[in-house]
Protein backbone atom coordinates (compact mmCIF):
# COMPACT_ATOMS: atom_id res chain seq x y z
CA UNK A 1 0.00 0.00 0.00
CA UNK A 2 2.90 2.39 0.93
CA UNK A 3 4.39 1.55 -2.28
CA UNK A 4 1.52 2.24 -4.21
CA UNK A 5 0.81 5.87 -3.45
CA UNK A 6 4.23 6.29 -3.57
CA UNK A 7 4.72 5.19 -7.11
CA UNK A 8 1.33 6.41 -8.71
CA UNK A 9 2.20 10.16 -6.82
CA UNK A 10 5.60 9.91 -8.43
CA UNK A 11 4.54 9.24 -11.33
CA UNK A 12 1.78 11.52 -12.10
CA UNK A 13 4.57 13.87 -10.76
CA UNK A 14 6.65 12.91 -13.80
CA UNK A 15 9.61 12.19 -11.41
CA UNK A 16 11.96 9.55 -10.99
CA UNK A 17 10.34 6.33 -9.18
CA UNK A 18 12.99 6.27 -5.80
CA UNK A 19 12.13 3.97 -2.84
CA UNK A 20 15.42 4.35 -0.71
CA UNK A 21 13.66 6.41 2.03
CA UNK A 22 16.45 5.65 4.39
CA UNK A 23 14.11 5.03 7.52
CA UNK A 24 14.01 1.55 8.49
CA UNK A 25 11.56 -1.58 7.65
CA UNK A 26 10.36 -1.61 10.85
CA UNK A 27 6.92 -0.74 12.35
CA UNK A 28 7.63 2.59 13.16
CA UNK A 29 9.54 3.36 9.93
CA UNK A 30 6.90 1.90 7.62
CA UNK A 31 4.29 3.97 9.94
CA UNK A 32 6.05 7.21 9.24
CA UNK A 33 6.40 6.35 5.60
CA UNK A 34 2.95 5.69 5.07
CA UNK A 35 2.14 9.26 6.85
CA UNK A 36 4.74 10.81 4.48
CA UNK A 37 2.86 9.32 1.08
CA UNK A 38 -0.22 10.05 2.41
CA UNK A 39 0.39 13.87 3.15
CA UNK A 40 2.40 14.11 -0.42
CA UNK A 41 -0.50 12.37 -1.90
CA UNK A 42 -3.13 14.25 -0.66
CA UNK A 43 -1.06 17.60 -1.06
CA UNK A 44 -0.46 16.81 -4.85
CA UNK A 45 -4.65 15.04 -5.34
CA UNK A 46 -5.65 18.74 -3.72
CA UNK A 47 -3.56 21.01 -5.61
CA UNK A 48 -4.68 19.24 -8.98
CA UNK A 49 -8.32 19.84 -7.60
CA UNK A 50 -8.06 23.39 -6.71
CA UNK A 51 -6.37 23.92 -10.09
CA UNK A 52 -9.13 22.10 -11.80
CA UNK A 53 -6.93 20.19 -13.31
CA UNK A 54 -8.21 16.59 -12.52
CA UNK A 55 -9.41 15.83 -16.14
CA UNK A 56 -5.84 16.46 -17.34
CA UNK A 57 -3.63 14.15 -18.83
CA UNK A 58 -0.36 12.25 -18.04
CA UNK A 59 1.72 9.56 -19.60
CA UNK A 60 2.11 6.30 -17.10
CA UNK A 61 5.09 5.34 -17.71
CA UNK A 62 5.56 2.43 -16.12
CA UNK A 63 2.85 0.72 -18.54
CA UNK A 64 4.19 -0.83 -21.91
CA UNK A 65 3.60 0.90 -24.26
CA UNK A 66 3.22 3.97 -22.27
CA UNK A 67 -0.38 5.06 -21.60
CA UNK A 68 -2.74 8.39 -21.09
CA UNK A 69 -4.48 8.57 -18.02
CA UNK A 70 -6.27 11.52 -16.25
CA UNK A 71 -5.12 12.58 -12.86
CA UNK A 72 -8.44 11.99 -11.61
CA UNK A 73 -9.03 8.44 -12.98
CA UNK A 74 -5.33 7.94 -11.02
CA UNK A 75 -6.05 9.37 -7.43
CA UNK A 76 -9.78 7.50 -7.54
CA UNK A 77 -8.02 4.71 -8.54
CA UNK A 78 -5.10 4.42 -5.77
CA UNK A 79 -7.81 5.41 -3.09
CA UNK A 80 -9.70 2.47 -4.03
CA UNK A 81 -6.69 0.33 -4.10
CA UNK A 82 -5.73 0.84 -1.20
CA UNK A 83 -9.27 0.89 0.61
CA UNK A 84 -9.32 -2.59 -0.79
CA UNK A 85 -6.41 -3.88 1.03
CA UNK A 86 -7.48 -1.81 4.33
CA UNK A 87 -10.49 -4.14 4.47
CA UNK A 88 -8.48 -7.51 3.74
CA UNK A 89 -5.88 -5.94 6.60
CA UNK A 90 -8.88 -5.47 8.83
CA UNK A 91 -10.43 -8.82 8.25
CA UNK A 92 -7.49 -10.27 9.20
CA UNK A 93 -7.26 -8.47 12.58
CA UNK A 94 -11.00 -9.40 13.49
CA UNK A 95 -10.13 -12.72 12.89
CA UNK A 96 -7.08 -12.89 15.21
CA UNK A 97 -9.49 -11.34 17.66
CA UNK A 98 -8.60 -7.62 17.62
CA UNK A 99 -11.09 -5.44 18.61
CA UNK A 100 -9.29 -1.83 18.84
CA UNK A 101 -8.78 -1.14 15.35
CA UNK A 102 -9.29 2.16 14.22
CA UNK A 103 -12.39 2.88 11.93
CA UNK A 104 -12.05 4.81 9.28
CA UNK A 105 -13.70 5.84 5.62
CA UNK A 106 -12.43 8.50 2.97
CA UNK A 107 -14.41 11.51 4.94
CA UNK A 108 -12.60 10.26 8.00
CA UNK A 109 -9.19 10.63 5.80
CA UNK A 110 -10.59 13.81 4.42
CA UNK A 111 -11.11 15.50 7.38
CA UNK A 112 -7.81 14.98 8.83
CA UNK A 113 -5.89 16.14 5.50
CA UNK A 114 -8.01 18.26 4.58
CA UNK A 115 -8.16 20.92 6.90
CA UNK A 116 -4.73 20.64 8.18
CA UNK A 117 -1.32 22.21 6.48
CA UNK A 118 0.77 20.00 4.14
CA UNK A 119 3.54 18.72 5.89
CA UNK A 120 7.45 18.42 4.08
CA UNK A 121 8.24 15.15 3.03
CA UNK A 122 11.09 13.76 1.39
Amino acid sequence: MIWNVETWTDLMLGVPIDRSTGRPETVDGLTERHGAAGVRFYAFARQLADEDRLEGIWIDVLDNPPTEKTYGGAIAHVITHNMHHRAQLLFMLDKLGVKDWPEGDLLGWEMRYRFQPAAATD
